[in-house]
């Protein structure tokens, strides 16, 4: 087994490639500068309750979920250039105003309306590079996948520090990037050749009957239905680390950065845990459908640890099994999707967005409710009820594509 990366390999993709990895990390970036903080900033500048934040978080959760639906239907209707840009350059604007309301509903308004414009971007942004790098799809999803966690990390760690000097300094910064990434797709894509077959687009465009036309596609529940119900439990089961392990910990006695520690493990591993992942899938799991399925194992078997064992050693073992099927899952819905749908992708990526968010829209109230009611064992066990449902849905949406042979990496061996 060889578990060392192939810098050779890797050094093969195109410039362009790296370029795009490398804006979409700055993005990342900027938006984890806020993101950490929101509760934070709510409680400390309005002086309004974590209720209170938790329902500007709800309202921004929504507004994503309607943005991706509304992004994935808008791809072909008005290009996917135009509609990355103008979303992400207004949601740079509304970012940008973040900083001159001291009303705490019009901050609330603001912050869906960021939820709602940024969401647009996202399952065009996803449907890009299935449509550019067509023949390596695969690999490119898990390169932007890495890339955008070690974003996430960065950003996550320096928020605090940033914040320290002036929370609107992270408004600033998080506006920055977002207008960056638009001036970036801007250029980047002018006369660029999408992969998309001019049939299929004229198709997509001559549609006049948008709601039929809608409606027939998601009549395709096969494609993305169980799949997408999969991801939402396991969202919803992962929502135990926000509302219960982080709680537990400090019931515990434990000082804040065990908790922290967990996070940052997270995103170590999932950077210097290719390798192992790639073994995994190349070995285990070589087809799409298999790793989907293996993802909720993983996930299921990591809350059954947080059950039966509430020690910090389990919990950080927990941690690390469910990281690996977070690397599993993260990267291979998106190749799924876009290898089946062909020019439908960007609807059925936002379709699943849509779906799989409410998962963790629900799952921190539900797994709250539990934890308040039975401590972490009773959170415990409804993440573990998420875990089970994730496994039974992705195994229905395993039985609907016996025929899938490919793995994420079989084509492409680094």
């Amino acid at each position: 087994m060889k578990l060392n990366l192939n810098l050779n390999h890797m050094s093969k993709f195109p410039k362009e490639v790296w370029v795009f990895v490398s804006a979409s990390f700055v993005n990342s970036l900027g938006n984890a500068f806020m993101w950490p903080l929101t509760t934070l900033y709510i409680f400390s500048f309005f002086h309004r309750s974590a209720a209170d934040a938790g329902l500007v978080l709800l309202g921004q959760a929504l507004a994503s979920i309607m943005g991706q639906l509304v992004g994935g239907t808008l791809f072909h209707r008005i290009g996917m250039r135009t509609l990355v840009v103008w979303a992400l350059a207004i949601t740079s604007l509304f970012q940008f105003s973040l900083m001159f309301t001291s009303n705490f509903h019009i901050y609330a308004g603001l912050m869906a309306c960021i939820g709602f414009f940024n969401a647009i971007s996202m399952p065009a942004i996803s449907a890009f590079i299935g449509f550019r790098w067509a023949d390596r799809r695969r690999e490119m999803y898990n390169i932007a996948y890495v890339g955008n966690n070690l974003g996430v990390a960065i950003g996550t760690a320096c928020s605090g520090i940033i914040a320290s000097f002036s929370y609107h300094l992270t408004f600033v910064m998080n506006g920055v990037t977002s207008i960056l990434f638009a001036t970036f797709f801007w250029i980047f894509m002018r006369k660029m050749d999408l992969n998309v077959s001019t049939e299929d687009m004229h198709k997509q465009k001559k549609t006049k009957s948008s709601f039929s036309q809608t409606w027939q596609l998601l009549g395709a529940y096969q494609l993305y239905l169980f799949m997408a119900m999969g991801a939402l439990f396991i969202m919803f089961g992962n929502s135990i680390w926000g509302t219960g392990i982080s709680t537990f910990l400090d019931s515990e006695g434990m000082k804040p950065i065990s908790y922290s520690i967990l996070w940052t493990m997270n995103g170590v591993l999932i950077f210097v845990g290719q390798p192992f992942v790639k073994w995994l899938n190349q070995t285990f799991m070589r087809q799409l459908t298999s790793q989907l399925t293996g993802s909720a194992i993983f996930y299921f078997a990591g809350f059954v640890m947080i059950l039966i064992n509430h020690s910090y050693p389990m919990i950080v073992l927990a941690m690390i099994t469910i990281t690996i099927g977070e690397m599993l899952i993260s990267p291979t819905i998106p190749a799924f999707i876009s290898e089946r749908s062909g020019s439908h992708a960007p609807f059925y990526l936002g379709v699943e967005g849509a779906i799989s968010s409410l998962g963790r829209l629900f799952g921190p109230y539900m797994i709250g409710l539990m934890y308040d009611a039975g401590g972490i064992q009773h959170a415990a066990w409804v993440a573990v009820g998420g875990g089970i449902l994730a496994v039974v849905c992705c195994m229905i949406h395993a039985s609907f594509h016996r025929d899938e042979s490919a793995s994420l990496h079989a084509n492409h061996r680094m």
